[in-house]
């Protein structure tokens, strides 16, 4: 059997073994392993190329911003700075028509400046959102769906987690993936909230059950200057982060560990956190990050597999063969990814992707970080796609009724993963929107 043949099959396996069930990381280190064996005829050499191969994944310096970003996250979650942010979301919202879907979004937004993880936005904006959504008209489907549509935006405006994952994986600087991921994201935001909007002039019911509902009741029990003050660390936390990284004054990692800190003092500052469940904190980031950095090593070994088999090379002179065109290739390739989302986590697909498509690019002189944004957007959709969309199973473990169902918050969500498809074409066919240059 060829190496190639070998490469082909272990791409197949591991698909089956997730789908039966198998831990990704667990799936790609078994398959990695017995390819290697197969390819060299050598279980020792396997198990010791592997072994390097591992170390070699995380022995750099860089992997120190998983565990940072991951820890100032939980710590800005922690602090309440979600519901502050939708506080002064709604306020400024409360008289437009679909006003409050639109304060979800503008928060969700803010909310992702500071935390990077769309799960946390999920589960936050769960409980602040949607109760106050169905209480005043809304439909329960389309408070469900906002959530959840805007919940991605996390894993797109800086600090990303995927992001970063992406430039570990693509060996790209996590910085230039941060800038570039702003525009894109604020353009997102404004296409929610114009498709919001949209919905609310022009297809109400789907949006409020009555259409008197749609204003916030009563006054704000604060002024407006008061809910946008207790926001001020907001700007300065962003600023320390990604003003940090792009003025020159802090490596990435260095910028997390000024996040982390930054996020620790808000935290105890705002008497959020107390000595009782910082423990509680540092073991979730914990087991986020050692999840994470487990993932990165097996996606490592898998790539170290495909370059001996000639995989890579191999699909390269398929695709070659075919005469697709670029943008015929990178849309194919976006369709893949959002038809992977029906069945894996966005890391997963990342991981598996990733080493398999980066070669395929070495004769188009694509600029990778603007690929990196494509490739995020397309993975964000999906964490909006059934039957395993993760934002979806977050919101419905998070809800306190049964009587919104799974399916609901499919529904709910389908005409944000739409707008999310059509921005993905925008990056796709108008470059510049990330790299700022034609």
């Amino acid at each position: 059997m060829s190496g190639v043949e070998i490469g082909l099959i272990s791409i197949g396996a591991i698909l089956l073994l997730i789908y039966l069930g198998m831990h990704v990381a667990v799936t790609l280190c078994v398959v990695s392993l017995i390819g290697v064996w197969a390819v060299k005829g050598n279980v020792t050499l396997a198990t010791k190329l592997l072994a390097i191969a591992a170390y070699d994944t995380v022995a750099g310096y860089v992997f120190g911003v998983v565990p940072l970003f991951v820890l100032m996250g939980l710590l800005v979650s922690v602090s309440d700075l979600g519901k502050d942010a939708y506080v002064v979301a709604n306020m400024l919202m409360r008289r437009i028509r679909g006003g409050l879907g639109i304060a979800t979004v503008a928060a969700n937004a803010v909310f992702a400046a500071v935390t990077g993880i769309s799960v946390a936005s999920a589960a936050v904006f769960t409980k602040l959102a949607v109760p106050e959504m169905i209480s005043l008209g809304y439909r329960p489907r389309f408070a469900v769906g906002v959530v959840a549509g805007s919940s991605v935006l996390g894993m797109l405006i800086p600090p990303s987690l995927l992001l970063i994952i992406y430039a570990l994986l693509a060996e790209q600087s996590i910085g230039d993936l941060f800038i570039a991921g702003i525009v894109p994201g604020i353009l997102l935001s404004f296409a929610f909230a114009i498709a919001i909007l949209g919905m609310a002039t022009f297809l109400p019911r789907t949006v409020m059950r009555e259409e008197a509902g749609d204003a916030a009741s009563g006054e704000p029990e604060e002024s407006l200057a008061a809910a946008i003050l207790r926001l001020w660390p907001l700007p300065v936390l962003v600023f320390a982060v990604i003003g940090g990284i792009y003025l020159g004054w802090f490596t990435p990692t260095e910028s997390g560990a000024v996040g982390a800190l930054g996020a620790l003092v808000l935290a105890f500052a705002r008497r959020k956190l107390t000595w009782a469940n910082v423990w509680q904190v540092l073991v979730e980031t914990g087991h986020v990050t050692v999840s994470i950095l487990m993932l990165i090593i097996a996606a490592n070994i898998y790539t170290r597999l495909l370059a001996l088999s000639g995989v890579p090379v191999f699909i390269n002179d398929f695709v070659n063969g075919l005469d697709l065109g670029f943008f015929t290739l990178l849309i194919f390739y976006a369709v893949i990814i959002v038809i992977m989302g029906t069945i894996l986590d966005g890391i997963s697909i990342m991981l598996i992707m990733i080493p398999i498509f980066l070669p395929l690019l070495e004769g188009y002189s694509v600029d990778l970080v603007w690929f990196g944004i494509v490739t995020v957007i397309a993975v964000e959709i999906g964490l909006l796609t059934p039957p395993l969309g993760l934002s979806a199973y977050v919101i419905k473990s998070t809800l306190d009724t049964d009587e919104i169902s799974l399916a609901d918050i499919f529904i709910g969500a389908a005409p944000f993963a739409v707008v999310m498809f059509v921005v993905l074409m925008l990056i796709i066919f108008f470059p510049w929107l990330v790299t700022g240059y034609g």
